[in-house]
């Protein structure tokens, strides 16, 4: 017999709207809670009861969501992304073992994590991606030092394994005047602790940057060059797709009138049919959306952040996430990220 499982955090946003779309589908799934258990007991199911219900010889489809941190610290952020990564190993050598399907397989949602060779594994199939600078830093004089060497005079800095802008920062440097700016949700507390604020601020004082920069680039980092975005109403912006089978389900416009669109910092949510866009760019980014998802034959759902250039619109792939299918404006609209995904399971239960 199959059967359906969300492997996540109960009560979540996450949980709470997938179960949402899967009753509303007719189709029944166990929730399994990370903290409950290792990851062998929970999935090998035929071991154990679930809710008073014997599992045994289920073959199971998992949704694996994302693990819920509770730490803030940017310190720390290594080493949690390191204990998903195992976790998602153990998982990997589970599904091997066991007649288990993921919606996305443990594999290709720990390759994301890492976003350099991510967007090394895009370029290299001929997709426009957000440059990254090659060289390797470990401090704010190094940065600069690089910047004015290559003749580039404003980065992103991010954490290779981070997301939700832990440890993001947005720099412009003028070295023939020495000015410089650095835009950050992280900050340095009175005790030392260099933590995610979740709240973009800017910095001018260079000994603050440089401070920050060399607490930052210490996280191993990627530089990429900071492109000029497309406008719209006095914002610039990027977008958040999130492709499934294929399919473009969701195209959502993320405007700022700072370099940091990440929504939950305050910034605006704006559906792409109202940023005029022609329907020949929808379909440049819809190819392009696609052509990535080529690249990892064990994803069936991910979110894609892509930019466009300023004037040209030429779109480019900034990052790619495999749990990137929590939208907020789509769980209180039509739910149809995960309505679709629960019609993607329920088609693998009945056959």
């Amino acid at each position: 017999m199959r059967r359906a499982a969300l492997l996540g955090n109960p009560d979540t946003k996450r949980t709470v709207y997938f179960q949402h779309a899967a009753s509303a589908a007719g189709l029944p799934v166990l929730t399994w809670d990370w903290k409950n258990g290792n990851d062998r007991t929970v999935l090998e199911g035929s071991r154990h009861r679930e809710n008073g219900e014997n599992t045994e010889n289920y073959q199971w489809f998992i949704k694996i969501d994302p693990p819920v941190w509770d730490s803030c610290s940017l310190e720390q952020l290594n080493d949690l992304i390191g204990s998903y990564k195992k976790r998602l190993k153990e998982l990997s050598h589970l599904q091997k073992e066991a007649d288990i399907e993921f919606l996305n397989s443990p594999d290709s949602i720990a390759a994301l994590l890492d976003k350099k060779k991510c967007k090394q594994k895009l370029r290299e199939a001929g997709l426009p991606v957000t440059e990254i600078l090659e060289d390797k830093v470990t401090s704010g004089k190094q940065l600069m030092e690089m910047m004015e060497q290559h003749q580039i005079f404003q980065v992103f800095i991010k954490p290779t394994a981070g997301s939700g802008a832990a440890g993001v920062a947005a720099f412009r440097f003028l070295p023939v005047c020495g000015r410089m700016v650095l835009y950050t949700c992280a900050l340095e507390e009175k005790d030392g602790h260099l933590v995610n604020t979740k709240r973009l601020r800017r910095f001018t004082s260079q000994a603050q940057i440089i401070s920050l920069l060399d607490r930052l680039l210490g996280l191993d980092c990627v530089v990429e060059r900071w492109y000029a975005k497309a406008e719209y109403g006095g914002f610039s912006y990027d977008l958040r797709a999130v492709m499934q089978d294929g399919q473009l389900d969701f195209l959502l416009g993320r405007l700022s009138k700072g370099p940091v669109t990440n929504l939950h910092l305050n910034n605006h949510p704006l559906p792409a049919d109202r940023l005029g866009l022609s329907d020949a760019v929808i379909r440049e980014i819809t190819g392009l959306c696609r052509d990535a998802m080529k690249c990892y034959p064990g994803l069936r759902s991910a979110g894609i952040d892509i930019l466009l250039e300023k004037g040209s619109l030429r779109p480019r792939i900034i990052e790619m996430n495999g749990q990137g299918d929590l939208i907020y404006q789509d769980i209180y609209g039509e739910n149809m990220i995960y309505r679709h995904q629960a019609e993607i399971i329920k088609e693998w239960v009945e056959q």
